[in-house]
C-alpha cells in the first residue's frame, strides 16, 4: 500500500469528515487548586477541560502498542520526516477517544476484531505476527471496494483509523513541515516586482 502520499490527501479533508471540532463534551472535573497552563490560542476553560481529559487513559498497553504499530505502517518514517508515532499520532488518537467518547466502542472493537482475525489466521495477535502476515491482514481491509463482505467490520475500523492517522499526522508540527506549508510566516518584502510596475505604468517615488 502506498501510505504517505495517499494519506496526505486524506489529511487535508479528514478534519471535516471526522467532525473533530464538535461541541465540547463535559469532562471529569479536576481540583480547583490544580495549576493549569493555558496555551496560546486556548481559553482557560478549554485548558482545564484538556487537563481533565489528559489525566485518564483509555487504551490498554496492548492496545496502544497495536495502535503505534498500525499508525507507523500507515505513515512510516522516510527521508522526508519521521513516522506517525514519532509525530505522537497515537497520543492524538488517545485524546480523541476521550474527547469524543462515542468513538470508543468502534475503536476498541476494531482493535479486538483485528487481533481475533489474526489469531484465526496465524495463531497470534496482530503485534506478534510477522510483517508479511501483518501486510496480508491489512490488505484484506484496506481497500473497501475489493474487500470480502465478511471483512466489513475490519474495513470500517481501518478506514476510521486511517482518517484519524492522517488528521493527527498532517496537523502535527512534523506533518505540517512534511507538507511544506509555511503559513503566516514573516518574509523580507522587496516591493512590487519591476516588471509588474512597468506593466501598469507605475513606479516608486525616489
Amino acid at each position: 500500500m502506498k501510505r504517505r502520499d495517499s494519506l496526505k490527501a486524506l489529511g487535508l479533508t479528514s478534519l471535516s469528515g471526522l467532525n473533530v471540532l464538535k461541541a465540547e463534551i463535559p469532562a471529569a472535573p479536576i481540583p480547583a487548586d490544580t495549576p493549569v497552563v493555558v496555551p496560546e490560542g486556548r481559553t482557560k476553560a478549554e485548558a482545564v477541560r484538556d487537563a481533565a481529559l489528559m489525566k485518564n487513559k483509555f487504551f490498554t498497553e496492548h492496545e496502544m502498542h497495536t495502535l503505534r504499530l498500525l499508525t507507523d505502517l500507515l505513515i512510516p518514517a522516510d527521508s522526508r520526516s519521521g513516522s506517525a508515532s514519532q509525530a505522537k499520532v497515537p497520543e492524538f488518537i488517545e485524546f480523541m477517544m476521550k474527547d469524543q467518547p462515542e468513538h470508543q466502542t468502534p475503536m476498541r472493537g476494531g482493535l479486538r476484531w483485528l487481533d481475533s482475525q489474526c489469531r484465526k489466521r496465524f495463531g497470534k495477535p496482530f503485534i506478534s505476527a510477522i510483517p508479511a502476515q501483518q501486510s496480508e491482514m491489512l490488505d484484506a481491509i484496506a481497500y473497501p471496494q475489493l474487500a470480502k463482505p465478511e471483512m466489513s467490520q475490519g474495513v470500517a475500523f481501518f478506514t476510521f483509523l486511517r482518517d484519524l492517522t492522517a488528521t493527527g499526522f498532517f496537523t502535527s508540527q512534523m506533518g505540517i513541515k512534511d507538507l511544506g506549508y509555511l503559513g503566516n510566516t514573516a518574509n523580507n518584502w522587496q516591493g512590487v516586482p519591476p516588471d509588474v510596475l512597468e506593466q501598469y505604468g507605475l513606479s516608486y517615488d525616489e
